[in-house]
């Protein structure tokens, strides 16, 4: 008797289109898991090597010098017979107590201190410029979905707005230091940078606000404009609440971005070092035009524009688990009011 499988179409025949197909996901598969181990190995890297800089094994378990401190130069020496590391404040304040004796110390740029400076400067850095993006870009979104026609101009702007998504963040720095940073006379200050910012992330909050908005069943808006409400009540009652979470998956993408340049603030807005902090200023104006320090710059200027040792590898480290920890929690906080929010608008 002939078994059911030689009569069944239905039953699996081995074949070489069979096994090529079997071949290539493994191969895909070899590829995601091999992205996702490296990324995963480069961020354990920089958390074994940083935690030792960030964290501490006694209470409250953090260095709060290296967080709430500003970057100084380390000096090291002997003084009789012992060996001393001290910041710059600390080894001025030692020699004046001793009667300023001449000691002959080594100096080590930014290697002590710490980089609260830096990290004020890049939650003013991100928060501003995705401010502008959001404005910005969801106006834009809302005006091509809800009110451009499908003309060729509109479909022009589509493509620009889409090519603009690719263009280097050099070119972003180096448009926002001609436009914002000359032409408008804002020097390098906040402004610049914001603006500068804002305009590299504004294709991919455009772009993801306006899918955010096509994703909306048009029965909310005909349903609202047959009782009797403008087009601009429909939009702002019926169809941005329940886009709202998907502009904020732009945002955290904008974010994300936003935060890791080093480019575009490089030209527009970051100083290499600042004794002051934004808010200490002579007048509320000053708060805008003036320059501040980024974590992104930090790590550049540390670890490329100064002599490597061992002290400036301690805080390379430490700035960049500092950095990816403020980056996800940013991100992180997006993410929670995202969440909400799909839980507040179902539909």
């Amino acid at each position: 008797m002939t078994p059911a499988t030689s009569t069944n179409p239905f039953a699996f025949r081995p074949s070489r289109a069979r096994a090529l197909e079997k071949g290539f996901s493994w191969i895909f598969r070899f590829a995601t898991y091999a992205v996702l181990l490296a990324g995963a190995a480069v961020f354990f890297h920089i958390v074994a090597k940083g935690a030792s800089t960030v964290f501490t094994a006694a209470p409250p378990f953090i260095n709060a010098e290296f967080l709430f401190s500003a970057p100084e130069t380390l000096y090291v020496f002997e003084y009789e017979g012992q060996r001393h590391e001290m910041g710059d404040r600390e080894f001025r304040a030692f020699r004046a107590s001793l009667g300023n004796p001449d000691i002959s110390a080594e100096t080590y740029a930014y290697s002590a201190g710490g980089i609260f400076p830096c990290i004020v400067g890049t939650l003013l850095l991100v928060g501003g410029a995705m401010t502008i993006a959001l404005f910005l870009g969801v106006s834009a979104a809302i005006y091509l979905n809800e009110y451009a026609r499908d003309t060729r101009a509109i479909r022009l702007i589509r493509l620009a707005v889409v090519n603009l998504a690719g263009v280097p963040s050099i070119v972003f720095g180096l448009f926002g230091f001609g436009l914002f940073v000359i032409f408008f006379g804002w020097n390098v200050s906040l402004l610049a940078g914001w603006f500068t910012l804002a305009f590299m992330v504004l294709p991919v909050v455009i772009t993801a606000s306006e899918e955010a908005l096509k994703s909306i069943p048009k029965g909310f808006r005909e349903g609202s404009l047959a009782l009797g409400a403008t087009k601009w009540q429909t939009i702002r009652k019926n169809v941005l609440p329940y886009a709202l979470p998907g502009i904020l998956t732009s945002s955290i993408l904008g974010i994300a971005r936003v935060a890791g340049e080093t480019a575009p603030i490089m030209f527009t807005a970051a100083y290499v070092v600042r004794d002051r902090l934004p808010w200490e200023v002579a007048k509320w104006s000053d708060f805008f035009f003036q320059g501040v320090m980024a974590l992104p710059y930090h790590i550049y200027v540390v670890s490329s524009k100064i002599p490597q040792n061992d002290y400036t590898e301690r805080v390379q480290y430490g700035t960049a688990l500092v950095f990816l920890l403020v980056v996800a929690a940013v991100a992180t906080a997006s993410i929670v009011l995202r969440n909400k929010l799909r839980k507040r608008y179902k539909w």
